[in-house]
């Protein structure tokens, strides 16, 4: 790989941030498709693909807003209905939402958190390409990807996983670069004693 490749793929890596404030346009079919592919290729033990994508698109958020808001009102009863409106505006911080979906498969040799983490690098793969494609980010979960009814909604299985809603389009502002950190800090080199 040459040099210019291996910076702009490392670049791209170290420019990526969560963005709260997202604004048209969103990625089209095609960008999105090339997205899923890269996430489709994250790390896999038997290749049992645990990971699922339902894209919410901009026409939809309003009633998926309504779905969220209602699933959460059957799952938590208590909530404060100021609260529940909240949580039906959520799907209009962005022009296009991606739920990562985790299918939990019983195998012999894959636990289940290694499903979980290969699912957590699909999610990043999506989330680089998107980067790369010039659109922005935030990847988010909270209470609702706790909600029975939600995953019940979804086609999921009470021990499946809402991985996250990862809203999706472009940043309405200039981002301050991140702030760098210390290799060293985080990493160490193990020895025999």
């Amino acid at each position: 790989m040459a040099n210019t490749t291996v910076q702009a793929v490392h670049d791209n890596i170290q420019q990526r941030q969560s963005v709260g404030l997202l604004v048209e346009p969103a990625p089209t079919a095609q960008q999105l498709d090339l997205a899923f592919a890269a996430a489709l290729t994250a790390p896999d033990h038997h290749r049992l693909k645990p990971t699922r994508f339902v894209v919410v698109e901009t026409n939809q958020r309003i009633a998926f807003g309504e779905l969220v808001a209602n699933s959460m009102q059957q799952d938590f009863p208590e909530i404060d209905p100021v609260q529940i409106e909240r949580i039906k505006n959520h799907p209009m911080r962005a022009p296009l939402l991606v739920l990562a979906l985790t299918h939990l498969v019983e195998h012999p040799k894959v636990p289940e958190f290694e499903q979980i983490l290969s699912s957590g690098a699909a999610v990043q793969n999506l989330l680089l390409s998107l980067e790369s494609q010039g659109f922005a980010s935030m990847w988010r979960t909270g209470a609702i990807v706790e909600s029975v009814s939600l995953k019940k909604a979804l086609g999921l299985q009470a021990h499946d996983l809402i991985s996250g809603v990862i809203y999706v389009g472009t940043a309405a502002k200039a981002l301050a670069p991140r702030a760098e950190l210390t290799v060293s800090n985080y990493v160490s080199y193990w020895s025999a004693p």
